[in-house]
């Protein structure tokens, strides 16, 4: 049996008051994590200097460069060690390494839908690393607890029948994205990232438009993703026509993608559909915790998404 615990349970992640994770690690084998960033890295050092296993939900060890992590969150960090050996949690790319982790950084949802529409382009080295254009789109739960805070941008009045861009040019999950796009294409890459407020509580719709090397056709193109994505239970590579929606996978942990052509421009058109909260947040936290102990990656995860 595999104790499970959760510290900052509140169904936003947000801030968890007299945590004690040294208790933690004698009554749970493995704990999620679901703090504001800062939080976490106070805690993961010693639940994991205990012998607890962390599957940390916030931002504190996405990053990889500890100067990077000070550049975007104005603070240093203070779990070095940690960040150092933390494994990024998106199984569709690293579960070789999540398994034996005793500390997996679950991705941030931006990044989740981000990477997911456009890893295969970048791992076949068929685009070219210049040039990269990722707009998203996520539901008011996108802002995690602040979207529960007395802020304008949140209230019923701004937000309903509105659409709006805020952290333009300075989101904190624009370097998550070009760390793990910069791996799958095995060298540095900048992209432009904008993300939206939409009038939704979740969902989240990324478009991407990717320069290509060379002239590809679309039916070509999904032949490269659905290789890519063979044999993954929680992504859907749709087929030519067929477009994702928000509402298709809103209540799951599945993720909706398709690629198109586009000879005018010499790009692909890449858009993927996720649940912010599901495969963009908790239900990508358990789809670790199932590589973790060695469990079916659908254990707990099969239900279908809530639709209509």
């Amino acid at each position: 049996m595999i104790r499970v615990a959760v510290a900052g349970a509140s169904g936003y992640m947000g801030r968890f008051h007299d945590l004690d994770p040294e208790w933690l690690a004698g009554v749970a084998d493995v704990v999620f994590f679901a703090l504001p960033h800062m939080e976490s890295q106070k805690a993961v050092p010693v639940l994991c200097g205990h012998g607890g296993r962390a599957i940390d939900l916030s931002a504190d060890y996405r990053l990889h460069d500890a100067d990077d992590y000070v550049t975007w969150y104005k603070a240093p960090h203070t779990d070095l060690p940690g960040l150092a050996e933390a494994v990024y949690g998106l199984p569709e790319l690293h579960r070789k390494a999540i398994a034996p982790a005793s500390l997996v950084a679950s991705p941030g949802c931006y990044p989740a839908g981000a990477v997911l529409a456009t890893a295969p382009l970048l791992r076949s080295g068929l685009a070219r690393l210049d040039g990269i254009v990722i707009d998203g789109k996520s539901g008011i739960t996108g802002a995690g607890a602040q979207g529960r805070k007395i802020d304008p941008m949140y209230l019923f009045t701004e937000a309903n029948e509105n659409v709006q861009a805020y952290g333009i040019a300075a989101h904190r999950h624009t370097p998550e994205i070009e760390q793990e796009l910069s791996a799958l294409a095995g060298a540095p890459l900048r992209v432009a990232f904008t993300p939206h407020l939409l009038p939704l509580n979740r969902g989240l719709f990324t478009t991407a438009s990717v320069p290509l090397a060379t002239a590809l056709t679309t039916s070509r193109l999904l032949d490269v993703y659905r290789e890519f994505y063979a044999g993954e239970p929680f992504v859907r590579v749709l087929d030519a026509g067929e477009r994702p929606t928000t509402r298709a996978v809103v209540g799951s942990n599945y993720c909706d993608v398709t690629v198109v052509a586009d000879p005018r421009t010499g790009r692909a058109v890449c858009v993927s559909a996720i649940d912010n909260l599901g495969k963009g947040g908790a239900a990508n936290g358990v789809q670790n915790l199932n590589v973790m102990c060695g469990w079916s990656e659908r254990t707990g995860l099969e239900a279908p998404p809530v639709y209509p």
